[in-house]
């Protein structure tokens, strides 16, 4: 099986994420068309249990992806299987396990969170997904750590065809028994597009199988427990930013009729910071994700056969893709925020000064993700989580703080989450910093994109404003002017020496 170099595999990755993120995004567009802010909201309500679900399994893939790597890295082939045939295990236990608790608890949850009953059918919507996440998750763990993107970045694609097509049909259907039963059928819709994605995993899986041995794979109860020590930090450090989510999700409706809004308007508010501002937050961070999934098992590798220069200039190469990524997206989505909610949600464009502030907090999620990743992939697990989980305190102090405001309102919640990662970013920066012992090139990993961003943005809005003017329709202006700014920037990172040609053209062609 062929592996891809970091900056490759990222770029393979990021494409296939972004074209998935913007068909997330435009997934909310004919939802909210048909069910609106309060619909999102109800839709929402359920969603970060979900997501919990994904933090809480999240370390499993990435533990396979890391020991795969090792495995491969000294030719045990055998190894790599006995991974994935236990993590499979481990997986469908938790899974399972998840889905059987949401099938059989919805009515006391919604009663335990606070939340409007109608809530209910998203979260029966949702249970079905936690089980099929959990295979689909162990493939792609496992050809990431072979260092071949292909198939997680297919895989990512048909999940979202799956989820955008059958929720939004489920959605359209069910409408005419209400706005909280279509929010059900949409939420069905995470399901579906496991299922899609998990067959071609299989498919291609039972394809690359020849490679390895045809013999019987034997259990291995070592790699369990090197599973889990992995896993189960990794797992607690995204559990902790999910639980952000969730705590947001009972904590922020409940704040804000405590500050004077009417249920109705306290949904609408919580529907626009997570169904339009965090769900266009998260396209940039998709990118980065990228990079953090690339990155792991490469560093892993370097590691563990003792290539020390190896890992510190991979390691630099991840600071340059992630300053290059977080700071042209977060001056993007705020100075072009009603702008982009006007392309993507027309006559719906409400919430944008939250997509504003809500942008701020990228630089830093970008920073510590990557941090995270080059810390796990030299096997410092526990101080992230613990960086993170001090993160999430900060967050929760100044959320349950502000959003009580009547004149802050929402606006806490955002100011809340840009505290919590700034904490996280700065504390897991500094540990980088002391583990490696190494200094940071700042003039070319954070001056040049910096000034790279800065030159972008004012071209984009003068272009905007421009196009506009002649055309006076905010989508073909929008739609233009983000387009030559993503040309323009590519060209100025160039022109600035951030990357120079020769080693992306190496880099990606070889």
């Amino acid at each position: 099986m062929r592996k891809q170099s970091l900056l490759r595999g990222t770029i393979i990755l990021a494409i296939a994420g972004i074209l998935a993120k913007f068909m997330g995004v435009f997934f909310r567009w004919p939802l909210i068309m048909l069910i609106g802010d309060e619909g999102i909201g109800y839709y929402q309500m359920s969603y970060p249990l979900y997501t919990f679900f994904i933090a809480v399994a999240s370390g499993i893939p990435i533990a396979i992806s890391k020991l795969v790597a090792e495995k491969n890295a000294v030719g045990d082939k055998i190894g790599s299987l006995q991974v994935l045939r236990t993590a499979l295990f481990l997986m469908f236990v938790l899974g399972g396990g998840f889905t059987a608790f949401l099938l059989i608890f919805s009515k006391n949850l919604i009663v335990f969170f606070k939340w409007d009953y109608k809530a209910y059918y998203s979260l029966l919507g949702i249970a079905f997904a936690p089980l099929i996440i959990s295979i689909m998750s162990c493939f792609r763990g496992f050809f990431q750590g072979m260092q071949n993107m292909y198939p997680t970045a297919v895989s990512q694609i048909l999940e979202q065809v799956g989820r955008v097509c059958i929720g939004i049909g489920l959605a359209y259907l069910l409408l005419p028994n209400g706005i909280h039963v279509s929010a059900g059928g949409a939420a069905f819709g995470a399901a579906a597009g496991g299922i899609l994605a998990s067959f071609y995993l299989i498919i291609r899986f039972m394809r690359v199988r020849r490679e390895f041995s045809h013999g019987k794979i034997k259990r291995n109860k070592e790699i369990l427990s090197m599973l889990l020590y992995i896993a189960v930090p990794i797992s607690l450090g995204a559990a902790a930013s999910s639980i952000m989510g969730l705590i947001d999700s009972f904590l922020v409706p409940q704040k804000l009729l405590q500050a004077g809004f009417k249920y109705a308007e306290a949904t609408a508010l919580y529907g626009q910071l997570t169904g339009k501002a965090l769900v266009l937050v998260s396209v940039p961070l998709t990118l980065s994700m990228a990079l953090c999934t690339s990155l792991v098992p490469v560093i892993a590798e370097a590691h563990l056969l003792g290539r020390a220069h190896e890992v510190v200039k991979k390691m630099d190469m991840a600071l340059r893709i992630s300053v290059v990524i977080a700071i042209p997206s977060f001056l993007g989505l705020y100075f072009m925020a009603g702008q982009i909610l006007g392309l993507i949600f027309p006559g719906h464009s409400d919430g944008y000064k939250i997509l504003q502030l809500l942008s701020v907090s990228i630089p830093f999620i970008v920073l510590s993700q990557c941090c995270t990743s080059v810390l796990q992939g030299i096997g410092k697990y526990i101080q992230p989580v613990i960086n993170l989980g001090l993160g999430c305190i900060v967050k929760v102090i100044i959320s349950y703080v502000l959003v009580a405001k009547p004149e802050i309102n929402i606006y806490g919640a955002a100011i809340g989450s840009i505290a919590g990662y700034a904490t996280a970013a700065f504390l897991n920066f500094n540990l980088l910093k002391k583990v490696l012992n190494i200094k940071i090139n700042y003039y070319d990993i954070l001056i040049k994109p910096a000034a790279a961003s800065i030159i972008m943005i004012i071209l984009v809005v003068f272009i905007y404003m421009s196009v506009y003017n002649y055309t006076v329709s905010n989508s073909i202006s929008t739609v233009i002017a983000v387009a030559a700014g993503a040309v323009i920037y590519i060209f100025l990172i160039l022109i600035f020496g951030v990357f120079k040609y020769s080693y992306i053209k190496k880099r990606l062609f070889k």
